[in-house]
Order: structure tokens, then sequence, then C-alpha cells
């Protein structure tokens, strides 16, 4: 027979790893429930960037236990947006809706981080960048425009959202593949469609969504899109290349995690953002804001976002955009 003091010690120490397992249990049950509060959705832009957010995180609300809000935190190309994400813990409680602006945003000098900083997680769209004027202008087509740059001696200006930053990249490479100097103007806390129309620049290089409406009631003319191939939102209007300029310039957009979230987290924010993607209600969003649904998984989309970033330095440093 046991002495009571054995048989205290044996059921001490059954009860001691009944606790632990609990406790183990409990603990892959937690792990198990991301997310278990809401996650943030940093958003770099507003405009059509901000309302191409805000579907996609309303979808993926409906397909998650806890709410995706979309935060925008703009400023600096995008520079205010990643450094404040960069900042968070690793925990899938904050991403950034990111896009080529890593690249251009880092290469600018405007943060001292580059995508490395980051995991990817899975690309959402792409959207081409369009040029457009005034209808009044009388400029009808991409010759037209370079025509008057010429004629006006560099004083003609363009509007972009930023120095260095997307929009304004892809305004460099055009006009300097035109071979024309002209004066590049930050919209500031205007937008590319007041200034156009108020006459305070020339032209503008910014997403179909910002031109479509203003174009179909004649207010202004998009003379351009600057991607190898027409895109469905403007299957009228030609594109660069089309005209004699030889450019192929757009801009995905995806979700991006700060460096060494959990591969679990990562996965399933993948899972559900596909299943948005892929949903008929964000290809019917696509087709209103002007943007292309383009799933790609982490795996995929890290390899273009580190090859789209050697391109953007390389074309960064031609035009003399880059910080040395």
């Amino acid at each position: 027979m046991f002495s009571r003091y054995a048989f205290i010690k044996k059921v001490s120490v059954a009860i001691a790893l009944g606790a632990v397992a609990v406790y183990a249990g409990s603990s892959a049950t937690a792990r198990a429930e991301y997310p278990d509060r809401p996650i943030e959705m940093t958003v770099l832009f507003g405009g059509s960037a901000l309302a191409t957010a805000q579907v996609l995180a309303e979808g993926m609300s409906q397909r998650l236990p806890q709410p995706v809000a979309a935060v925008s935190r703009t400023g600096g190309g995008g520079a205010v947006g990643y450094s404040y994400v960069h900042s968070m813990p690793a925990d899938g409680y904050n991403i950034v809706w990111n896009s080529n602006s890593i690249s251009t945003t880092y290469h600018k000098g405007n943060m001292p981080f580059d995508y490395k900083a980051f995991d990817p997680v899975a690309q959402v769209s792409v959207e081409v960048p369009a040029l457009a004027v005034n209808a009044s202008s009388g400029w009808n087509s991409l010759a037209d425009l370079i025509k008057a740059a010429k004629a006006k001696g560099g004083k003609l200006k363009v509007g972009i959202s930023g120095k260095g930053s997307f929009t304004h990249l892809t305004s460099e490479a055009l006009f300097s593949k035109a071979g024309v100097k002209v004066i590049y103007v930050p919209y500031g806390k205007g937008s590319a469609q007041a200034e156009l129309l108020g006459g305070r620049i020339d032209a503008a290089v910014q997403w179909p969504s910002q031109f479509i409406s203003l174009a179909q009631a004649g207010k202004l003319k998009i003379l351009a899109v600057t991607s190898a191939k027409r895109i469905d939102a403007l299957p009228d209007v030609p594109t660069a290349k089309e005209q004699g300029i030889d450019i192929d310039i757009k801009m995905w957009r995806g979700i991006a995690v700060p460096k060494g979230t959990p591969k679990r987290v990562i996965g399933r924010l993948e899972e559900v953002i596909q299943h948005v993607v892929n949903s008929k209600a964000f290809r019917a969003a696509g087709k209103k804001l002007g943007f292309k649904p383009a799933y790609l998984p982490a795996n995929i989309f890290g390899k273009v976002i580190a090859s789209d970033d050697t391109k953007i330095a390389a074309l960064m440093e031609e035009l003399h955009m880059k910080k040395q």
C-alpha cells in the first residue's frame, strides 16, 4: 500500500500534469484563433488607392472573425505609412496596403529601409497610370502635348502626387522618352482633377478612376496610358507606346506585414485575400475604379517585388531621381 505521503504526491503530480495539458491546449487554441482582435490596414495614399483598399478591407472583414479597418496614413510618397507599420509588432494586426512605392520611396531617400523590411502576403491588383489634360486645351494626342511642351520651352506644368512618387517616376520616364523638359508640380492638398480644371497645371499623370467621369462629361481629355497594352477601363485610349513613346509602366498593389510575422498568420491572410480578389464583388469594383484584380500568393509576389525594385532603381538612376 502507498503511504499517505506517496498518495498525496501522486495526486499532486497528476494535477500538475493536467494543468500543463490544459495550458497547452488553451495555448494551441489561442494560436488557432488569429485574429482575435481587429486588424488595421495602413493605406499610403488617397484616391483610388484608398477606395480599392476599402473594398479589400470590407471583403476581408466578411471572411474573418474580426474586422479589418483601412486607415489612411499619407505623406512622404508612402514613407509615413511604411514607417508606421515597420514600427509595429510582427503579429499580423498591422498590415500595409503596399505598392511599387516601397521602391520609389526608398530609392528617393525618403526612408532608411527597403522592401526587405516587410514580408509579402499577396498581390491584389494592377493599375495603370493615365495622362490627362483639360479638354479646353485642344490637345488630342501625345504628339499635340509634346509639341506644346517644346513650344513652351520647358515651362509646361505636369501635376504629380508628390516628388519621388510613382506618378513622378512615370511622368519623368514618359517625358524623358519624349525628349522634352517640363515642370513637375505636386498636387498638394488638391487633386489632379481640380488642378487641371482650375488651369493650375497643364497635364497630370494619375490613376484612371480620377479622370474617367470628367472625361465622359467632356471636361478632361485622357491622352494615353503607360502600359504596353490598352486597359479595360479605357479601351479607346491609346498607349504611349502606340504613339511612339516606348514605355511600359504599371503599378501593382498588395498586402505586406512587418518582417518576421508568423507564417501561419501570413497564410491565413493570404487565403482570405485570395477569396476576396477572386470574388464577383471585387471584380465589379475593379471595373468601376479602374484597376485589374491580379491575385498572386506570397512566394510569387515576393519575387515580383524584388524584380521590380531592381528595375525601378535602374530607371530612377537613369532619370537622376535616385539618391546617391
